[in-house]
């Protein structure tokens, strides 16, 4: 496989694992609220779903799975915890979410838009965690 598919591949790689760690990041938050709590596990499983078809895709390439940039978590993780701990409310939890997803729709596109000669199954992949965060932000309007 080529440069442009292990590209693609580490993006969605990377989205899916910030989106899984941003998700159980949240989680002590809203303990109290059944319907976000099902909601937001039904896309932490599908990330984890689609982590999982991309590492395999990255094995086939003989590629090392990658974590994300320990800066992006750190900020990642300081801004949300410090939003959460003034305000741990749905809303602010679901504006948090829309926003993580907004960034992966644009970084996943972008890889998508710029690695035209990536084969198939990484293009397949990219395609179906775009449709995943878009789904997300709607299922998180309700909760703003």
């Amino acid at each position: 496989m080529g440069e442009q598919t292990v590209k693609l591949l580490n993006e969605c790689s990377k989205g899916c694992k910030m989106g899984i760690d941003s998700i159980e990041q949240v989680r002590k938050f809203i303990t109290e609220d059944a319907e976000l709590e099902k909601v937001i596990g039904h896309y932490d499983e599908k990330y984890k779903r689609l982590d999982e078809e991309t590492v395999q895709q990255l094995r086939k390439c003989g590629e090392p799975e990658k974590e994300p940039p320990i800066m992006a978590e750190a900020f990642s993780w300081m801004t949300t915890e410090m939003k959460l701990m003034v305000k741990g409310n749905r809303r602010e939890v679901a504006k948090l979410m829309i926003d993580g997803c907004s960034m992966g729709i644009k970084s996943i596109s972008e890889a998508l838009n710029s690695n035209t000669e990536a084969e198939e199954p990484a293009k397949s992949i990219a395609k179906k965690l775009v449709k995943a965060l878009e789904d997300f932000m709607k299922d998180m309007k309700p909760f703003l």
